[in-house]
């Protein structure tokens, strides 16, 4: 199960973030899967947030994502979302988005202290 060790790098990588600026409490993690990922991002979601619940850092923390469509080119100068044969000249075209999972923001609180 692999959508386990993506949950706990997303959680790992938010709280590395958190605790290198002082942070209080994490309140939201945003990330990004690819539709390539071969990922269940609900499944993610669900196990990040039976890892925050073990964490006073994270308590109340949500997991926002957005699925990233397919992009792919093709030398013969194609460029669209086709994964497999490129419709222009049956070649397989290069994947150049779509196969990502990426941490993009961190929302945390501080002590203004």
């Amino acid at each position: 199960m692999h959508e386990y060790t993506v949950a706990y790098d997303i959680y790992a990588t938010a709280r590395r973030a958190a605790l290198d600026n002082a942070a209080t409490r994490v309140k939201k993690v945003s990330a990004d899967f690819g539709d390539m990922s071969m990922i269940n991002p609900e499944q993610v979601e669900f196990l990040f947030a039976t890892l925050c619940e073990q964490d006073e850092l994270f308590h109340g923390a949500v997991l926002e994502y957005r699925n990233i469509a397919v992009k792919s080119e093709c030398p013969c100068g194609y460029t669209g979302d086709e994964r497999y044969v490129c419709p222009q000249c049956g070649k397989l075209p290069q994947i150049v988005e779509g196969r990502e999972i990426c941490v993009t923001n961190v929302e945390i609180e501080v002590d203004d202290e």
